[in-house]
């Protein structure tokens, strides 16, 4: 990736209006069209979203969308629709004790509503406030709930795969524990055992940077500095780890570019809620040094991977760093991405979510330390809400294009006349490029720094 060390965040005002004006429009088109007996839409197909049998985590970014357009834009109908929709739809979510999901669905949704009500966004109401609240406080405790020990004595929050698998893109989710924390619940176990959710996140988190991140440090042939494996598989009946796997990427031994973007963004935005947290409440856990210890190098080595390894020059990944196609491609990562390749697909989703982390870090790490991150996450955001990302046709549901979702199971649409999937967008890739966009946008505009927990 070449970042670029001119680009202002001023520089990208007019492509932020731009676009929330166009994604208010793919908003309303959704809403008007979608079948809610369908289930929840997950990606597009010829730039209509339809949905996929497989889990339903998507459900909150489709209305965190309406949300946060709201906020960007001050238009109600947007509030309308997604305080509606929360209140209608997504109980179940809160309850759902079979995925990894929460901090996908449930904080999009009521921790969005109950963060605007907090900054003064939306009208104070108590007895709002107190049923988003409750919510994310059930939330929290519920993915706390869903937990396997490992031989060591620490754990994790398996994947919806089952109590062996240790997914990379759980690391995003941790922030439903931590902010049912910091609104003081609590899982009650056996014999009224009092479970603290903040330790549960950090024994999750310190999981995932010994498992799922590679540090160059000689675990395998193939350890590459913040090298993500998409998944860690234990042995449950003694609790120890067993070996890499993937469920979307190319191989256990390459890096599937949504997983890693997953562990830059997660552990970007653990550190920043750590900086609320008194040192006190991490003792258990060895000492707020040692639990930013691993966080920062997790955090670190897979932004600098991103940057270095992952990225093609103008910030977007292809799907997997170790895609056989790439092979064919020369010096691919020298040249902007191109998305319409005859080898590889590239994923804009993934670009998407680590932009919004390597902005987050960067900012963490501070104004000197921080600015090779800042300055590529703003070159990745100039890129996505640029064409041939931003999608300006107002026939196509979507709003982020060349997106992947699954390409080892060929879910994803292929355009005619190309060999590889491209021109389709996603749920979740169309949410996190809103919320990069309104973070950028709140900065822009002096307003608070945009974060999933209380900040005072």
């Amino acid at each position: 990736m070449k970042v670029d060390e001119k680009i202002q965040l001023s520089d990208l005002g007019g492509k932020l209006t731009r676009l929330f004006e166009l994604a208010g429009e793919k908003i309303l088109a959704i809403e008007r069209s979608w079948d809610h007996g369908l289930g929840t839409p997950v990606f597009t197909v010829d730039g209509q979203y339809t949905t996929r049998g497989w889990t339903e985590w998507t459900q909150g970014f489709q209305f965190g969308c309406a949300i946060l357009n709201f906020e960007a834009t001050g238009n109600e109908k947007f509030l309308e629709l997604g305080r509606s929709a929360t209140l209608e739809r997504m109980a179940p979510h809160v309850t759902h004790t079979g995925v990894h999901d929460h901090g996908f669905n449930n904080v999009s949704t009521y921790g969005n509503l109950r963060r605007q009500m907090q900054e003064g966004v939306i009208e104070k109401d108590e007895w709002e406030r107190h049923f988003y609240e409750m919510a994310l406080k059930v939330s929290g405790a519920t993915q706390a709930a869903r937990w396997t020990v490992t031989h060591d004595g620490g754990g994790f929050i398996p994947s919806f795969n089952g109590p062996h698998s240790l997914f990379s893109d759980t690391i995003r989710s941790c922030r439903s524990l931590g902010l049912a924390h910091q609104l003081g619940h609590v899982l009650m176990g056996e014999n009224d055992e009092a479970i603290s959710l903040l330790n549960r996140m950090i024994q999750h988190a310190e999981s995932t940077a010994r498992f799922n991140v590679y540090y160059g440090e000689g675990k395998d042939a193939y350890d590459q500095r913040g090298r993500v494996v998409h998944e860690s598989i234990f042995n449950t009946n003694d609790g120890k780890y067993r070996c890499p796997s993937t469920q979307q990427g190319y191989s256990p031994f390459s890096t599937w570019t949504r997983g890693l973007a997953w562990v830059v963004t997660g552990f970007a935005e653990l550190l920043e809620f750590l900086e609320v947290i008194p040192e006190a409440e991490c003792e258990v856990s060895g000492g707020m040094g040692v639990v930013k210890s691993f966080m920062e190098k997790a955090a670190l080595a897979s932004a600098d991977f991103y940057i270095h390894s992952a990225a093609a020059a103008d910030g977007i990944p292809y799907w997997d760093t170790g895609a056989p196609g790439l092979a064919q491609m020369g010096e691919y990562l020298s040249v902007p991405a191109d998305p319409e390749n005859e080898f590889e697909p590239v994923d804009s989703s993934a670009a998407a979510i680590s932009a919004q982390g390597l902005y987050r870090l960067g900012k963490y790490l501070g104004e000197e330390a921080g600015k090779r991150y800042r300055q590529a996450a703003l070159k990745v955001a100039n890129t996505l809400f640029s064409a041939p990302y931003l999608s300006e046709d107002s026939r196509h549901q979507g709003l982020i294009l060349h997106s992947i979702y699954h390409r080892p199971n060929g879910w994803d649409q292929m355009q005619e006349g190309c060999k590889v999937p491209s021109g389709e967008s996603s749920m979740w890739g169309d949410y996190h490029a809103l919320e990069l966009g309104l973070l950028l946008q709140k900065e822009l505009e002096g307003k608070p720094y945009l974060t999933f927990f209380d900040k005072e």
